[in-house]
């Protein structure tokens, strides 16, 4: 048996989703997209599909830090990528585990509640998601009502989301993006704030049967891509061009249910980038 360096290997740190649309399922899907060797610690199992959740049961903090410990011993992560944490004792058993990941980027994606309104991380953990884990972060990636809920007050769009993001990156020490898919407009414009630099992204609004999904696969998206080498703008618009393609890519897969799936090509070129500010 021969061996060859592959290109990058990737780990999940959020809860599974039993009808496939979300969480470490998304994750991985994205990852062995873009080729990357994904790894898993499940943090939470669900039992839910695009129209509901219907349970949670999270694991122990114990095993999270057990499953974080393997992969770490035996993989040389390019890039890690968390989703949903759900209480402060696993966001506190997370954020001990990777606070010496270096160099390596941190995708935070601060899954707050469910496409279908669940919610995915307990009031009380708030706190301690925005204390212990967002100054870990190389990237934060909030929907518009997670930034809201993480700047305190409402964003009203357009150059509000934009001046949101700046002001978040600046708050938190670490890039964010402000996502713009519940913003009411025709393109769907995305702002992505370094600290140094100011970027919008933008989309066509693609009136897909399903979104399940979308925040999952972008946030692991963009693990994967740093993983393989790019810069964080190159990432995050290959990452949200992958998104646009699985959105135009669903089929039916029940009676009632649409499913997001791989596209055939990622229209990148699709993805208007500006930069706004060096």
């Amino acid at each position: 048996m021969t061996t060859t360096t592959y290109r990058g290997t990737a780990l999940s740190i959020a809860g599974s989703d039993s009808g496939g649309g979300a969480g470490i399922q998304a994750d991985l899907a994205a990852f062995a997209y873009f080729g990357v060797h994904g790894t898993t610690a499940i943090t939470a199992v669900t039992a839910q599909n695009p129209a509901a959740v219907t349970g949670i049961e999270a694991l122990s903090p114990e095993l999270v830090r057990a499953q974080i410990a393997a992969v770490r011993s035996a993989f040389s992560l390019g890039a890690v990528k968390t989703g949903m944490l759900f209480s402060a004792p696993i966001i506190e058993a997370v954020a001990e585990s990777l606070a010496d990941l270096g160099g390596t980027g941190l995708v935070v994606d601060p899954v707050m509640v469910a496409t279908s309104g669940a919610r995915l991380l307990r009031e009380d953990a708030q706190a301690a998601l925005i204390g212990c884990v967002l100054p870990l972060a190389t990237l934060v990636t909030p929907n518009l009502p997670e930034a809201e809920i993480l700047l305190g007050r409402p964003i009203a769009g357009g150059k509000a989301a934009a001046a949101a993001a700046q002001e978040l990156a600046t708050r938190y020490g670490t890039a964010v993006v402000v996502k713009g898919g519940h913003a009411d407009s025709e393109r769907v414009t995305d702002f992505l704030a370094t600290g140094t630099s100011l970027h919008a992204f933008h989309a066509p609004r693609v009136p897909a049967p399903t979104t399940h999904g979308t925040g999952c696969s972008l946030s692991s998206a963009v693990a994967a891509c740093l993983a393989l080498g790019d810069g964080l703008p190159v990432a995050f618009r290959r990452a949200k061009a992958y998104v646009l393609g699985r959105l135009r890519t669903c089929w039916q897969a029940g009676p009632d249910t649409a499913v997001m799936c791989p596209p055939p090509e990622l229209p990148v070129a699709d993805i208007v980038w500006e930069t706004l500010a060096p």
